[in-house]
């Protein structure tokens, strides 16, 4: 079992280091030619439409993490038939998702003439890109739901595969659109298309890999009550989710709220490169989250808090591996990249690099979180104030880490005995 999950994780590493080139490479060049042929207003508009829609996919509530979770130990016993239950359940959850973003959707599209009130676009074009952003999005709540069982199966290559190829197809065709054409409506439709063509392809792999899974949204809705930890932990999952958004998704929509499209394009352009290293580590990194659920399953206490060990500390050397020539290079580049015109202030620079490395950093400790189902943090329940002790252990001992110390082993160990209590 070890060696099958090892196995996993390289492939997945190696197969998203892959295509993090690729993308990395095709993703400079598109955003430039993005900029000089369609402006920096379209850039930023197409950035704050998918902000917005990435507020109705709060709706989503962290229930993929959740069955995701739920989905190890049947997958490492082998259980199909369970699977193919989980699965019912989550289409049947994605189904009325789907339905309430369709319904936030069409209401929030009545405000977009008092979001955009005069940005120099059509609200032909407006509209346009709403529409096709949030069609793109509904594909993975009717269709592409059955992905979570790859990545909770160490899949995720199959994934990756075929999306990384989709997106560097379809940046490629938005490039010749753009130089040549210089059509918001050919960009927009190329996006849509791409996501239904993507949708299509990945469903036929998911019935090969899993000839045996059999979904059914009827049935899913009958076993709704059979899987309760599924709604327990989307409860408890949503305010990490509601955090994720406010953290990551929200800033471009401020960014054109307090000042323009235009800075939220320049905006983007750092995030872009910050996301594009952190993109690096997770594709290096995070292919590890299923093994480490898979690992948790096993139930092997020692190789656990080893392979806690061994993750953190690499992700520790990795962050100060990058964030620091980050700092040092990442204002030259975008002067070699766009143009002096295009430099931000340099306080805006040295907060997306210490925000960097603390997502990188957290990381590990986020895998063994969502591996155990400690997600209820957030609740005020009794068992919340018998665990916070623990809980405080855990980062104190993380704390260490940061000063430059060492995590001690009845620290660690402390924490790990909490793990077992849930």
């Amino acid at each position: 079992m070890e060696e099958s999950r090892v196995k996993k994780s390289l492939l997945n590493a190696r197969v998203n280091l892959i295509f993090y080139v690729l993308i990395l490479l095709i993703s400079f060049f598109s955003r430039k030619i993005f900029l000089n042929c369609l402006g920096a207003d379209f850039v930023g508009l197409t950035g704050t439409l998918m902000s917005l829609l990435n507020f109705l996919n709060l709706a989503e509530l962290g229930i993929s993490t959740a069955i995701g979770y739920v989905l190890y130990k049947p997958i490492f016993e082998h259980d199909e038939t369970r699977i193919n239950e989980i699965i019912s359940v989550l289409g049947y959850m994605y189904r009325w998702i789907g339905r309430i973003i369709i319904a936030a959707g069409v209401a929030l599209s009545c405000f977009l003439p008092v979001i955009f009130p005069s940005t120099g676009f059509s609200y032909g074009i407006i509209y346009f890109a709403y529409y096709s952003f949030l069609a793109s999005s509904l594909i993975g709540y009717f269709a592409n739901y059955r992905q979570t069982l790859l990545g909770a199966d160490q899949r995720n290559y199959v994934v990756a595969f075929y999306f990384q190829t989709a997106s560097i197809i379809k940046i490629i065709c938005q490039m010749l659109s753009a130089w040549y054409t210089g059509s918001y409506y050919l960009w927009i439709g190329i996006e849509l298309f791409f996501g239904i063509i993507y949708s299509f392809i990945l469903n036929w792999k998911i019935n090969q890999v899993y000839p045996w899974l059999k979904s059914n949204v009827a049935l899913g809705k009958e076993l709704f009550k059979k899987y309760p930890e599924v709604t327990k932990y989307t409860k408890q999952l949503f305010m990490h989710r509601l955090g994720s958004f406010f953290q990551f998704q929200v800033t471009p929509f401020l960014v054109y709220a307090f000042v323009s499209l235009q800075m939220a394009a320049y905006f983007g352009n750092y995030s872009t490169i910050v996301e594009k290293l952190h993109l690096l580590v997770n594709n290096l990194l995070g292919s590890t989250e299923a093994g480490v659920g898979n690992l948790i399953a096993e139930g092997n206490a020692g190789k656990i808090r080893k392979v806690f060990s061994e993750l953190f500390s690499l992700r520790m050397l990795i962050a100060g591996t990058v964030c620091f020539p980050l700092y040092q290079l990442l204002e030259p580049f975008i002067t070699l990249w766009l143009g002096a015109g295009y430099i931000l202030p340099r306080e805006i620079m040295l907060l997306l690099v210490i925000r960097l490395f603390i997502t990188i950093t957290r990381g590990v400790v986020d895998q063994f979180l969502y591996g155990y189902g400690l997600f209820w943090d957030v609740s005020c329940g009794k068992r919340d104030q018998h665990f916070r002790g623990d809980h405080r252990r855990l980062f104190m001992g993380i704390a260490r880490r940061f000063a430059g110390g060492h995590l001690q082993p009845d620290t660690y160990c402390g924490h790990m005995e909490a793990f077992h209590a849930v």
